[in-house]
C-alpha cells in the first residue's frame, strides 16, 4: 500500500506535469499530510514504519472523501477548506491514539464497531462545505443571494466546531489516561505542543472567516461565543447518549448524532431567541432575513420540537401524578399494585402527547415562527389541495406497508433467512414507497418523511416505557428484525433507514442544480446497499480483508447497481423539465466512495452512506 504520506509528492509531480489546480487544492491535500506526517511519527515508536496498519480502509476511503470536496473548493471558501483539514487531521490522530488507550472504556460503546471518530468527526462538515460549494455556483449565477449563503456557512462553523469540541474533549481523556502508548499522553511535551498548534491554528481559521465577511468586532464576538456555546453542549449530550444509551452507538455515531441533534434545535432556538429580541442575537444573523423557511418545514420543525420535550413534560406530569395517587388512594394502590401504575402512567402519556401535539407544539409555531394555522388543519388542506394523487400516493403506501410488514413478519418467525438479508428487503420497499413520490410529489414526501419520523419516536417511547397496551406488542414486533447493531434498550435500525433517505431530499430543499442528490439515500440504500448484501451474501468469495464479511463482489454489484439506476433515472429526470448538470466522471467517483465506505466502515452504514453518497454528488 502507497504511504499517505507520499501522496504529497504526487500532488507536487502533478503539478510539475503541468496538471491544473485552479482552487488551490494542492496547498490545502499539503497541508493535510504535513500535519499528518509530524502528528502521527509520535503516536508510537515506530509508528511511520508500521503506515499501512495505521492507514486502514476506512481512513483512507475518508481521506478520498475529504479530497474530493476539497478538490471542489472555490477560493472565496479557503478558511472553510482549512479548517476541514484541520478537523480531518485532528479526528485521524486522535482516532489512532484511542486504540492504545483505555481512556474511552469509560463508555460502553457498541460491540464490534471501531471507535470511527474522525468518520463521524468530518461527515457533517463535508456535508455543509458541499453544500456551501453548491451555493457559491448558484451566487454566481444569482440564483441565491448572499444571505443564503452566509447562513450556511454559519451552519457550517456551527457543526465543525462541534465536532471539534468533542475531540478537545476526547484529546483531554487521552492525556489523562495512565496507561497506553498514546499520541497525547502526559509524557509526550511535543505532542502537546502540536495540539496546542493544532487547537490555535483552527480558532485562528475561524476567527478569520468572520472577521474577512464582517466590519464589526463585537459582530464577530458574538459569532464566535454562540458557537463556543454549540461546542459545549455537544461535548455534553455525547457523554449523555453514551451513557444513558449504554451498547447503542459508537463514539463517531453518537458524534454524528449529537453535532446534528445541536445543529438543529441550535438553530430553533435561535429563531426564538431572535423573535424575542434576545440581546446577543445579531440582526445580521436573523433567519427571517434570508427568507422564511417553507411551511413544510415549519411543520416539521414545530412537531419535533414537540417530540423532544415530550419525554420531559411525561416525566414531570407522572410526579405529579404519582404524588396525588399515593396520597388520596394508597390503600387501592397497594390493592391494585402493578396493573393500576401501568395503566395510570399509560393515561398520563398519551394525555402528555395530546398536549404536545395540539397545544404547545402550535403555540411555538405561531408566536416563533408566524405560521397562524394549526398545523394539523394545515396538513389535511395541504393533501385536499391535490387530493387525486396525494390520496391515490397514500393509499399506496399503506398497500405497501401492509403487504410487507405481514409478508416478512411471517418470514421472520418461520423461515431461517438471516436477519440481515431479511432487513434489506426493507430496503427495498423503501424504494418503492418513496421513489414514485420523489418524481412526482416531492413536497409531499418532505411532509411524509416528518410524519413517519413522528410516528418512529412515538412507537419507540411507547415500546422503551412499556406504555399499556401497545408497549409489549410493538416491542414483540420489532424485536423480529433486529441484529447485533440494535441493542436491549433501542432500536435504532428503522430511525436510520428513514433518516438515510430523507436528509438528502430535506437538504435538497431550496437551490438545488444536482438531480440526482435528493436520490442520495434511496439510490445508496435501497438499491446500492441491498444489492452488495445480496450478491455478496450469495456469490461473494474475495474478502476485501481477513477479518471482514464483505466482499469485493458484493461492493462491485452495489456501485454497478446504482451507476445502472442513475442511467435510467437521469432521463426520466431529463423529461420532466429538469436540466442536467451531472457529471458522469464525478458520479462515478461519488458511488465508486460509497461503495468503498460501504466494504470498509464498521459504523452504522445507514447513517454514513447517504451523507457521504449527498455530499459528492453536490460537487
Amino acid at each position: 500500500m502507497t504511504h499517505p504520506c507520499n501522496c504529497v509528492r504526487v500532488s507536487r509531480s502533478l503539478t510539475a506535469a503541468g496538471v491544473s489546480t485552479p482552487r488551490a487544492t494542492v496547498s490545502f491535500l499539503d497541508f493535510f499530510f504535513f500535519f499528518f506526517n509530524h502528528l502521527v511519527s509520535f503516536h508510537v515508536p515506530g509508528a511511520m514504519t508500521g503506515a499501512a496498519e495505521l492507514c486502514n480502509g476506512e481512513r483512507a476511503v475518508v481521506f478520498l472523501f475529504v479530497s474530493g470536496v476539497l478538490y471542489s473548493s472555490p477560493l472565496s471558501l479557503s478558511y472553510e477548506a482549512a479548517a476541514l483539514c484541520l478537523l480531518a487531521v485532528a479526528g485521524l490522530v486522535i482516532e489512532i491514539s484511542a486504540e492504545s488507550s483505555t481512556a474511552l472504556d469509560r463508555f460502553k460503546t457498541r460491540p464490534g464497531a471501531s471507535s470511527g471518530i474522525q468518520l463521524g468527526a468530518v461527515t457533517l462538515p463535508t456535508v455543509m462545505l458541499s453544500r456551501l460549494i453548491q451555493l457559491s455556483r448558484a451566487l454566481l449565477r444569482q440564483d441565491v443571494g448572499p444571505e443564503e449563503l452566509a447562513y450556511m456557512s454559519m451552519q457550517y462553523w456551527t457543526v465543525s466546531i462541534s465536532c471539534f469540541g468533542v475531540l478537545i474533549f476526547i484529546c483531554l481523556l487521552l492525556r489523562r489516561s495512565p496507561n497506553g502508548a498514546s499520541f497525547f499522553h502526559l509524557g509526550s511535551s511535543q505532542a502537546s505542543k502540536y495540539s496546542l498548534l493544532h487547537t490555535v491554528l483552527y480558532a485562528l481559521t475561524c476567527y478569520l472567516s468572520f472577521a474577512t465577511k464582517s466590519d464589526g468586532g463585537w459582530f464577530v464576538t458574538k459569532n464566535l461565543l454562540w458557537l463556543l456555546c454549540h461546542g459545549l453542549v455537544t461535548v455534553f449530550l455525547i457523554q449523555y447518549i453514551l451513557r444513558t444509551f449504554p451498547s447503542c452507538a459508537s463514539i463517531g455515531e453518537a458524534l454524528l448524532v449529537s453535532s446534528g441533534l445541536v445543529l438543529y434545535f441550535g438553530d430553533v432556538l435561535r429563531h426564538t431567541l431572535s423573535k424575542i429580541n434576545f440581546f446577543f442575537i445579531s440582526s445580521k444573523l436573523n433567519f427571517k432575513e434570508y427568507g422564511s423557511q417553507s411551511e413544510i418545514a415549519t411543520v416539521i420543525q414545530g412537531l419535533l420540537l414537540g417530540l423532544l420535550l415530550l419525554p420531559v413534560f411525561y416525566q414531570s406530569l407522572l410526579q405529579i401524578w404519582v404524588y396525588f395517587a399515593n396520597s388520596s388512594k394508597p390503600e387501592e394502590q397497594a390493592a391494585e399494585g402493578w396493573k393500576y401504575r401501568r395503566i395510570g402512567s399509560s393515561v398520563v402519556f398519551y394525555a402528555s402527547l395530546l398536549v404536545i401535539s395540539t397545544i404547545l407544539a402550535p403555540a411555538w409555531m405561531y408566536h416563533v415562527q408566524d405560521f397562524h394555522v394549526h398545523p394539523l388543519l394545515w396538513v389535511f388542506i395541504f393533501v385536499f389541495t391535490d387530493p387525486l394523487k396525494r390520496l391515490a400516493l397514500c393509499i399506496y403506501w399503506i398497500c405497501v406497508i401492509c403487504a410487507s410488514v405481514l409478508r416478512f413478519y411471517n418470514i421472520s418467525k418461520h423461515s431461517k433467512i438471516e436477519r440481515i438479508l431479511l432487513r434489506k428487503y426493507y430496503h427495498l420497499v423503501a424504494v418503492l414507497m418513496f421513489l414514485p413520490a420523489l418524481l412526482f410529489q416531492p413536497s409531499f414526501l418532505d411532509l411524509a418523511f416528518g410524519a413517519a419520523l413522528a410516528v418512529f419516536l412515538i412507537l419507540e417511547m411507547i415500546r422503551v416505557w412499556k406504555i399499556w397496551p401497545l408497549g409489549h406488542i410493538v416491542h414483540q414486533f420489532m424485536n423480529a428484525f433486529t441484529d447485533h447493531r440494535d441493542s436491549e434498550i433501542l432500536i435504532i435500525s428503522h430511525f436510520s433507514l428513514l433518516l438515510g433517505c430523507a436528509l438528502p431530499k430535506w437538504m435538497s430543499s431550496g437551490f438545488n442544480d444536482r438531480p440526482l442528490a435528493p436520490f442520495a439515500g434511496i439510490l445508496s440504500l435501497g438499491i446500492g446497499d441491498t444489492m452488495a448484501s445480496m450478491v455478496g451474501h450469495k456469490y461473494g468469495v474475495l474478502r476485501w480483508s481477513k477479518t471482514g464479511k464483505k466482499t469485493i463482489e458484493g461492493t462491485a454489484a452495489g456501485i454497478m447497481s446504482v451507476l445502472a439506476a442513475c442511467s435510467l433515472l437521469l432521463p426520466l429526470l431529463a423529461s420532466t423539465g429538469f436540466i442536467l448538470s451531472q457529471h458522469w466522471l464525478s458520479l462515478l467517483l461519488a458511488v465508486t466512495v460509497t461503495g468503498l465506505l460501504e466494504a470498509y466502515t464498521a459504523q452504522l452504514d445507514n447513517a454514513f452512506i447517504p451523507l457521504v453518497f449527498y455530499s459528492l454528488l453536490c460537487l
